[in-house]
């Protein structure tokens, strides 16, 4: 199981669509290398794929982002649904538009499965390198993944530079007493 992280690179609230299909993208990474190294799934990806459809869907339904939905906005139900309270409440917006809406995350989201899937099978040189050295280290830096990326050697893990701790068993002091 593995996690990836991205420091900001300054304070946005603004993105562009095309940076959320490349975060979409990002988001089945995963889940593509597991198809094409291992021709299987885990439920390792899980958290991947329920951040991905919260991005497609609120690309769609908030954002405006979805030529065939429209720039329309659909706010979520904020309350749960409580011994049938929401039974009587009129929907925000009719069956018709929940399945294009349904549809356009389903477009999203395998879109960003073959942009993943085909860079991963053009790039599985890196992907290697990169599986290789995370199994070496478990962590790495930016600049060490950049390393990877290309194609060159890291440097050596730092050693602790601490002294280690006394050995637990005593030298010549045994029989004394």
């Amino acid at each position: 199981l593995g996690i990836t992280q991205f420091l900001p690179e300054d304070d946005r609230h603004s993105h562009t669509a095309q940076e959320l299909k490349a975060q979409l993208a990002v988001s089945m990474g995963g889940r593509a290398a597991e198809h094409l190294v291992f021709s299987q799934f885990t439920t390792g990806a899980a958290d991947d794929i329920r951040k991905a459809t919260d991005i497609a869907r609120r690309m769609v339904a908030q954002w405006g982002m979805s030529e065939s939905v429209g720039p329309l906005g659909f706010a979520e139900r904020e309350n749960e649904v409580f011994l049938g309270r929401d039974i009587s409440r009129p929907a925000e917006y009719s069956e018709k538009t929940a399945q294009d809406i349904d549809a356009e995350l389903k477009r999203l989201i395998h879109e960003a499965w073959e942009t993943s899937l085909s860079l991963l099978t053009t790039h599985r040189d890196q992907l290697e390198r990169l599986a290789l050295a995370l199994l070496e280290r478990e962590t790495l830096t930016s600049d060490e993944f950049k390393l990877v990326m290309e194609g060159k050697e890291l440097p050596p893990v730092p050693t602790d530079p601490r002294p280690s701790p006394p050995s637990p068993i005593s030298s010549g002091t045994e029989g004394s007493g």
